[in-house]
């Protein structure tokens, strides 16, 4: 058994298939709120694939008051990371109190074992699950589906984008509606190098790999799920596609991806704010959930989801 590829720090895949992912810092859910000001739990969104998912809900002056919902993908490359893990927890558990928002966070197959479309199949299905759900979970009793927002940092703002798509072209979750959308440093490509990929070598070969190994075999990363400018939709579709507010980071390698998608959008007819975090990483809200600069994300996130 030879070694395939390797993300170090993350996954390790091997010639028979098999992939070792390296164990990170997670957190199990807990329905104590005294602390933190929210409480969580996990939900089986299928046991066949299987989807599984974790709920954030604050604790709010006002016990009736319906609250907007937040689907979050996790980052990871589509390849590892668990909504478990604990920045994950810590991030997410900030978001659900500073926007006062039900947090649904989606853990979704992982590729190479299960390549795309599986990720979006499955994050698309949580949609589905929540519009099913939310009259008979006392955790969603109070869930707003007229104010659902999608949400997702690096491969999970990939997701964002692509959900979205699907929602107009096979909109068969009528019971909720997608308000807006606030996708994180997300993760596109394409087969044409932007500068700072081409200024960045190693991490434009570490995407090449992440897209290698999700991708369907044959297909090159100027598929419509990798670049963005790809996508099939006629103009009236454009125009029913949710507002975006897209984060990017300063020091991140995919800030042109993220910037090109804002100025793709605003052509579009999309209702678009950008927003950049100079002098910082990529992914940092997750690595980072107790920054000040993260604490201005989350701020800017709340704003967002309670102004449209």
């Amino acid at each position: 058994m030879s070694l395939l590829a390797e993300a170090p720090g993350y996954f390790r895949v091997y010639s028979d298939g098999s992939v070792k992912r390296d164990k990170r810092e997670t957190i199990l859910a807990s329905d104590d709120s005294s602390s933190n000001g929210y409480k969580s739990k996990d939900v089986v969104i299928s046991s066949t694939k299987p989807i599984c998912a974790r709920v954030f809900l604050p604790d709010t002056p006002d016990s009736s008051s319906l609250l907007p919902v937040v689907v979050y993908f996790h980052g990871g490359g589509f390849c590892s990371v668990s909504t478990t893990w604990l920045g994950y927890h810590t991030f997410l558990g900030y978001l659900a109190v500073k926007s006062q928002s039900i947090v649904l966070s989606v853990d979704y197959r992982l590729t190479p074992e299960n390549r795309l479309p599986a990720a979006y199949d499955d994050c698309y299905n949580s949609l589905e699950w929540l519009s099913c759900q939310a009259s008979s979970d006392p955790w969603l009793e109070r869930a707003d589906l007229s104010r659902v927002f999608l949400s997702g940092d690096s491969a999970g703002g990939n997701i964002v984008h692509n959900v979205a798509v699907r929602t107009i072209q096979e909109p068969s979750c009528d019971q909720l509606k997608i308000k807006g959308l606030l996708p994180i440093h997300p993760f596109f490509g394409g087969e044409e190098r932007t500068e700072k990929e081409r200024a960045s070598e190693e991490a434009a070969h570490f995407a090449d790999l992440l897209w290698k190994l999700s991708l369907p075999e044959g297909l090159n990363r100027d598929h419509p799920w990798c670049n963005f400018e790809k996508a099939e939709l006629s103009m009236a579709e454009w125009c029913r596609f949710p507002a975006v507010m897209v984060f990017v980071a300063g020091l991140d390698f995919l800030k042109e991806r993220g910037l090109n998608y804002a100025d793709f959008l605003e052509k579009k007819g999309v209702e678009v704010k950008l927003v950049e975090a100079e002098g910082e990483v990529h992914v940092y809200p997750v690595l980072h959930p107790d920054s000040e600069a993260t604490s201005l994300l989350l701020k800017q996130m709340s704003e967002f989801i309670h102004n449209l």
